[in-house]
């Protein structure tokens, strides 16, 4: 047997066998934490392709994407399985250059027609040299027009970013590199619709949208700038899924990391994080736009 040594003197044989213990113990829990934690998945782990294949590309063995709109077709993915509640995230690189006209979108959907909730971050295309925009959208119940948009504060087509969106009994939180840029708060003792019953689905699609994307579809798509390319990569879905047809008890486990104190309210930091955002970047909030809404819906003046 080895000797272990701690200061310059020998452990004893109780000393061996506690040192060893602990470290046996460390890398269970090392080994545990790589099992339930979430992890960047390889493409075709968690995701299939649900349009047009021959515009994703798998780069870096499976480990990134690349997604590709030209004049003949765009292209979309979802996931394998659908969730109830938890928190989904990818690095996305978005399109470089003149991109008006394209829409990019990462998004959780219950594909139940009518009735169907949706959480949605849609980074809209820009003419060179303009900011890029990201609209985020809530489907509750079959009701959306919740719309709010923000101009990020980097260039997103440069390097990878981090779009996060946290769901939970208590509000939706979307996330750029960790920065809330929304929060929408469980406001059912209101009368407001919340995504509490139905799984939802990881999706993401790019297509063309130069109707309504760009300045509200003046700028036009500039086909002989094409191929465009999105790049994803580190995907990452950390929920409770729930398989089709099978009852699930993801709205009463209460053991779920997401639920827990942390993640009921944004902490002190995040607020003030959340605050400049909101101060700096929002361009446009559904909840002010008076020829929408005479009168703001209830949600708006319910606070975070």
């Amino acid at each position: 047997m080895a000797n272990y040594s701690c200061s310059g003197s020998k452990l004893g044989t109780i000393g061996q066998l506690k040192y060893i213990s602990a470290m046996f113990m460390l890398i269970g829990l090392l080994i545990h934490a790589q099992l339930v934690s979430g992890r960047p998945a390889t493409f075709l782990q968690d995701f299939r392709v649900t349009w047009s294949d021959s515009h994703i590309k798998q780069l870096q063995g499976g480990t990134a994407i690349q997604l590709i709109l030209d004049q003949t077709s765009g292209c979309g993915f979802a996931s394998n399985h659908q969730y109830l509640f938890g928190r989904i995230s990818m690095k996305i690189k978005l399109i470089p250059g003149d991109s008006a006209g394209t829409v990019t979108a990462f998004y959780m959907n219950s594909d139940t027609d009518k009735v169907r909730d949706e959480v949605d971050f849609e980074f809209l295309g820009n003419r060179s040299g303009q900011p890029y925009t990201v609209q985020t959208n809530v489907f509750a119940q079959g009701k959306g027009d919740r719309e709010q948009r923000i101009n990020l504060w980097f260039d997103p087509a440069a390097e990878f970013h981090t779009y996060s969106i946290l769901w939970n009994r208590f509000h939706v939180i979307f996330y750029v590199d960790q920065v809330p840029i929304r929060v929408f708060k469980n406001n059912e003792a209101i009368g407001v619709p919340f995504p509490m019953q139905q799984p939802m689905g990881v999706y993401s699609t790019l297509w063309e949208a130069d109707d309504w994307a760009t300045r509200g579809g003046l700028e036009k798509i500039d086909w002989s700038k094409a191929p465009f390319y999105a790049y994803y990569k580190d995907f990452d879905i950390e929920g409770c899924p729930v398989p089709t047809g099978r009852p699930s008890n993801c709205s009463s486990n209460l053991n779920n990391w997401w639920e827990g104190p942390a993640y009921q309210q944004l902490d002190p930091i995040q607020a003030r994080s959340y605050r400049w955002v909101r101060l700096n970047h929002l361009i446009y909030d559904y909840c002010t736009d008076k020829s929408r809404y005479p009168a703001a819906p209830p949600e708006c003046s319910a606070g975070i």
